[in-house]
């Protein structure tokens, strides 16, 4: 069986009221991302779950699933949650719904991932960070893993910290800089996780933790209490849009790529 995928998608942003429904290069920004999810191979239905019926009039209006979950839910993970009590699927992907550039293989790879070790309760994903202006950027979580690719943490401040540079120190006899540094730097972790169907049910019941509530980072309540996450690195990057400027940034790369395909097309009639 497949996974099931869910967009939680709430129309209330502090930040950015409607996001959602924002356009981005013609279409509302649900769209993309209802769209690019449900090109996964391993998706076996795709449902946008939302607090609004505003959001679910516009994905419907594209042909695309939407339900109307709980007013009250605190978080998408509690809106997928919701989502996966009515479906038999043992493997949920939640694809936060305000990354319009997400790939169909980035799903695919949790997906394939998790039905492989079902042991695992939880995986996300994480690509090298290659923007230095992400490094401070508090709205780009950044992720440190353990050598079997296990999270250590998650943060919006720049981990791990190089105490000692060691380009611009002495070397003491015997120091072999390209052993002991980190490569790469940081890690970058992207909006979108995988469950086991048993972990998602019982993630809500979770009591809030005190990392969480700092970081705003509702991860680390699965660390807190003791949960592993598994991170896979993938070679595709996304933007998640917070801001205006966020979306600006989404609608030039998506008119670049759009240039790209269409010279390639002229290219290769």
């Amino acid at each position: 069986m497949g996974a099931l995928v869910v967009i939680p998608a709430r129309y209330g942003s502090v930040r950015f009221p409607g996001k959602p429904l924002a356009m981005l290069a013609g279409k509302p920004m649900i769209q993309h991302v209802y769209e690019g999810a449900a090109r996964a191979k391993s998706a076996e239905e795709t449902v946008v779950a939302t607090d609004d019926q505003r959001i679910v009039d516009a994905v419907e209006r594209f042909g695309g699933r939407a339900v109307l979950t709980r007013p009250d839910a605190a978080s998408g993970t509690e809106r997928a949650a919701e989502v996966a009590r009515t479906s038999s699927a043992q493997v949920i992907i939640n694809v936060q719904g305000d990354e319009p550039l997400v790939q169909p293989r980035m799903i695919d790879q949790l997906a394939e991932f998790l039905t492989s070790h079902a042991a695992v309760p939880m995986a996300s994903l994480m690509t090298p960070l290659s923007r230095p202006e992400d490094l401070a950027n508090p709205n780009v979580v950044k992720v440190v893993v353990d050598r079997t690719g296990f999270a250590l943490y998650f943060s919006r401040s720049l981990i791990p910290y190089r105490r000692d540079d060691s380009s611009s120190k002495p070397q003491a006899a015997g120091f072999r800089p390209a052993a002991c540094s980190l490569q790469p730097a940081a890690y970058k972790h992207l909006g979108i996780y995988g469950y086991q169907r048993h972990f998602l049910l019982q993630f809500p019941s979770l009591e809030p933790t005190p990392l969480e509530r700092l970081e705003q980072l509702e991860q680390l309540r699965a660390l807190e209490h003791g949960y592993r996450i598994k991170l896979l690195e993938t070679e595709h990057d996304s933007i998640g849009v917070d801001t205006p400027d966020d979306l600006r940034r989404v609608e030039t790369i998506l008119g670049a790529s759009s240039i790209g395909r269409e010279r390639a097309a002229t290219r290769n009639p």
